[in-house]
Parts: structure tokens; sequence; C-alpha cells
């Protein structure tokens, strides 16, 4: 019986190449690092300046804050309530539109005709939120009034349309609704990429099973896009916590917190109160605007780490 020889371990096993590290490899991964860090830093100085400039209006006594408020909880209250209610009245009314506009150019619309639907959508999005304010004010708010009289004489019985009636018709629900203007065309850009990216196979594979062109859409790309659509959302409700000059153009504002839609006092919003009060604002009033931004940039963070976070476990 014969043993086969051994061979040596070094000549067996093959060596393994070099990996080659390229210059523009490296010059990619260091500006990749720099830049990130360095929004990191403006991130942290932004936080630092606000911290510390709202810290007066935090410890400010009685009669110092605008609005003769007891305290900065007591101003910042009203302001915070705008804020959210504007946006989630904006969000009811865009998200629905925004998913039909971005269903029929992704599916439904003739081929040549999808292509410019989209593009007129990108350009709505660049449009300057003060054009949507003056819209807002000089046609919206006539077109809304024969409407909102409809709502408070025929419904005056639901508390939201209860209430005095507001004769401009600049109300909190107008503002939502420039609001929604402005939002869908970011929503619906964002939406129609993700619908578009849904496997070809899945949806070929419903329709060849018999399913609708409805049925389709609802067993395949839906389930697809869902972490998309959660992301367009939040980027929707972004730019409607944000907003300033379209809500301080509308909006006839007041330091009332009321859920009523119809009524000329209505809450501001934090953004638009800063740009209204922020050039005449000195001491600890302008403090005060200040400590307001930093409560808005904390909502906003929530936000973005919560859109975050349901993108990440794409929204089982």
């Amino acid at each position: 019986m014969t043993t086969a020889p051994v061979r040596d371990q070094d000549t067996a096993t093959p060596s393994k190449p070099k990996a080659v590290v390229r210059v523009g490899d490296r010059v990619f991964s260091a500006a990749s690092v720099t830049a990130g860090s360095l929004i990191l830093f403006a991130l942290v100085l932004v936080a630092a300046f606000l911290v510390w400039q709202s810290i007066p209006a935090f410890n400010a006594e009685a009669g110092s804050l605008p609005n003769d408020a007891s305290n900065f909880w007591s101003y910042v209250g009203p302001l915070v309530f705008g804020t959210v209610w504007s946006a989630f009245l904006a969000l009811i009314m865009a998200v629905p539109l925004a998913i039909g506009i971005a269903l029929f150019i992704s599916h439904y619309a003739p081929r040549r005709l999808a292509p410019v639907l989209g593009y007129v959508i990108d350009l709505l999005a660049a449009v300057p939120s003060v054009v949507y304010g003056l819209w807002g004010i000089v046609v919206l708010a006539r077109l809304v009034k024969p409407f909102y009289a409809f709502l408070h004489d025929h419904f005056g019985w639901i508390p939201l349309f209860s209430g005095p009636l507001s004769g401009t018709g600049r109300t909190i629900l107008t503002a939502s609704i420039v609001l929604a203007v402005m939002a869908i065309p970011i929503m619906t850009a964002v939406m129609r990429e993700i619908f578009l990216q849904a496997p070809t196979l899945n949806e070929e594979a419903a329709l060849a099973l018999g399913a609708t062109r409805w049925e389709m859409i609802r067993m395949s790309v839906l389930p697809f896009a869902k972490s998309g659509i959660v992301s367009a959302i939040m980027l929707g409700l972004g730019r409607a916590l944000g907003e300033t000059m379209a809500i301080a153009l509308v909006l006839s504002v007041s330091t009332n917190i009321t859920f009523q839609l119809l009524t000329p006092l209505n809450p501001s919003t934090i953004a638009a109160n800063i740009a209204l009060q922020f050039a005449e604002a000195s001491g600890t009033a302008l403090n005060a605007l200040i400590a307001s931004g930093l409560i808005l940039f904390v909502i906003t963070l929530v936000i973005n780490m919560l859109a975050r976070y349901i993108v990440r476990n794409r929204v089982s």
C-alpha cells in the first residue's frame, strides 16, 4: 500500500492577490468623509447656537416675553399647535392626491404624456413659496369664501366648522390648502420614481394571472413602495412644517389655540411668527424667537429620525 506524497502547504495554497488602492478611490473616500463630517459639524454648531441663545427665553420672567406671556411655554404653545395642526391638515389633503397623481403618471398615463406630466410636477416644486402665498391670499381666499359659508351654515354643528365665520377667507384651512399644494409636487416626484422601480416581473405575473390593473398595483406596486411612500410623506411634512412666507401672507394670526377651521382667529406657526416678528424683536423677545426656532428644529429632527427608522424597517 502506497501513500500519496504530502505536498508542501506553502505551495498547495495559492497566494492571494494584493488589493490595489487607486489614487482616485482615496481622494473620493477622503472627500466623502470630509463632506459628511462638515454636515454633522454644521448641525452641531446650529444646535449649539440655538441652545445658547434660547437660555434667556427659558429663564425669562412674566411680562418680558411677547404677547404678555407668563413664561416661554405659554408663548410657544400656540405656535407649536398651529405648526402641527396646519401641517396635519395639509397632509390629509396632499397624500391621497400625491399617490393618485404618481400612480397615474407611472401606470396609467400614455407613454408620450407621462414624461410631460412628470416635468410639470417637477416644475411646480420649483415655484417660490411667496408666489404660492400671493396666490393663496389673492385668488384662493376669495374662491373659498362661498364654500366656507356653506360649511358654516349646514355643518356648523360640527366643532371644526363652528364659531364665527371669517369674512376674508384667511383661515387655517386656507393656509393648509396652500401647504398641500406646495407639498404635492415633492411627494409626487418621489412616489413616481418609487412606483417606476417596482419589479416588472411581479406586475406581469399579476396581470397574467387575470388581475386588473388596479389589483396588480395593489398586490405588486404598493407593497414594494411602502417605505418610499413614507419617505415622500415625511418630505412633504418637512416642507409643511418649515414653510414661512406662504403662511405669513395667507394666515390671519392670533394667539388662540382652537381646532375651528373657519374662524378669523387662527394660531400662527413657528416659522411664520419668526418671519413676521424678527425684524422688530430685541432683547428677550429676540431670544424667544430663537428659542421657538429651537423647538421647530427639535420637531423636524424627531420627524426625520422617525422617517429613517420606518424606512430602515421597510414598514412591516
